[in-house]
């Protein structure tokens, strides 16, 4: 059997180049806009768009190397600002990009309807996703089914913390009327999700918000030392136990439905193959094997296209290596 072309990520070079042939794209244009209407297509070589952090990097791995063994040529593409890659997938430079539901939803709708407009993405994924594709659609995008995956917000504690106060939840958090110095972003003070949910949704005493970041390295510590209670991280966070850390089950569902969404261009890459092709990962791939897969890029130090390619064996999606 043909082995396949090892996959290379394409580095910020080629963003710099994207950027200067995107900066004035927005949606197609009066000469390609037919695109939007005309029957799905099947380019045989596709590019890949990738975020540029490590689960954006494994994920658009793992797509080329499914698209690869359906008969695709892949080229992967890193271009860390969505402003940029979101024309680009637009005009069809780049074919393929992973995204999260409700994130990308409310981006479009922002983009669509002025910053100030109300939110589109939700808990319920069923109307995220309704919402989604009603604004992809007319951008020559198509949003294909989520999978098991979900990269939401979520709040850690320590296990000394969550074991000394009886936490499993945020709501338990909220009954025990405790005072909570929460390790976020800046942006937290007034996002929704963030410190004002806590307190309208779980009536969590919020006393303050210490600006160290999301999930970042110096906001975990701040709450290993007890600087801080709880820290905002990510459900595929990696590193938790390291810091000695547990998430709290946001068990009223207030965080947005964030699942794993293969984007495409419908007019290059919105046929059936690779829907079929990109589709087979969502019967295995879930949450808590995304952390895995994290942790052994930032913490065991290996490339991503390893170790997406080392999972996709294991679940049988690809072939394993000649014997």
């Amino acid at each position: 059997m043909r082995a396949g072309p090892r996959v290379r990520a394409v580095r910020p070079l080629a963003a710099l180049l994207l950027l200067a042939v995107t900066a004035c794209t927005d949606g197609p244009t009066l000469e390609n806009q037919g695109a939007v209407t005309a029957p799905p297509g099947d380019s045989k070589h596709l590019t890949i768009g990738s975020a540029g952090f490590t689960e954006s990097d494994l994920l658009a791995q793992m797509y080329a190397l499914l698209l690869d063994r359906a008969g695709y040529s892949t080229k992967i593409i890193s271009v860390t600002n969505r402003e940029i890659y979101e024309p680009a997938l637009e005009n069809g430079q780049i074919d393929v990009v992973p995204e999260y539901a409700a994130t990308f939803a409310d981006w479009l709708n922002a983009k669509e309807h002025g910053a100030d407009a109300a939110p589109v993405g939700s808990p319920d994924l069923d109307a995220t996703m309704k919402a989604l594709r009603a604004l992809a659609a007319p951008r020559g995008l198509t949003v294909l089914d989520p999978g098991k995956a979900v990269d939401q917000n979520a709040f850690a504690v320590t296990a000394a913390y969550a074991r000394k106060h009886h936490l499993k939840t945020l709501s338990d958090l909220g009954r025990s009327g405790l005072p909570v110095r929460l390790a976020a972003g800046d942006e937290c003070v007034q996002r929704p999700y963030c410190a004002p949910g806590l307190k309208k949704t779980y009536g969590i005493d919020i006393t303050a918000v210490d600006p160290k970041g999301v999930g970042t390295t110096q906001a975990k510590q701040a709450v290993q030392s007890g600087r801080d209670q709880m820290v905002l991280t990510t459900t595929t966070d990696a590193t938790l136990d390291d810091f000695g850390l547990v998430l709290l089950a946001d068990d009223k569902h207030l965080q947005n439905a964030d699942y794993l969404v293969p984007v495409v261009n419908r007019a290059r890459a919105g046929g059936p193959g690779v829907r079929k092709a990109l589709g087979k990962l969502n019967t295995v791939l879930t949450t808590a094997d995304l952390a895995r897969l994290n942790e052994q890029v930032d913490s065991w130090r290996r490339l991503p296209e390893d170790v997406a390619r080392a999972y996709l064996r294991s679940e049988h999606l690809i072939p394993g290596a000649k014997g």
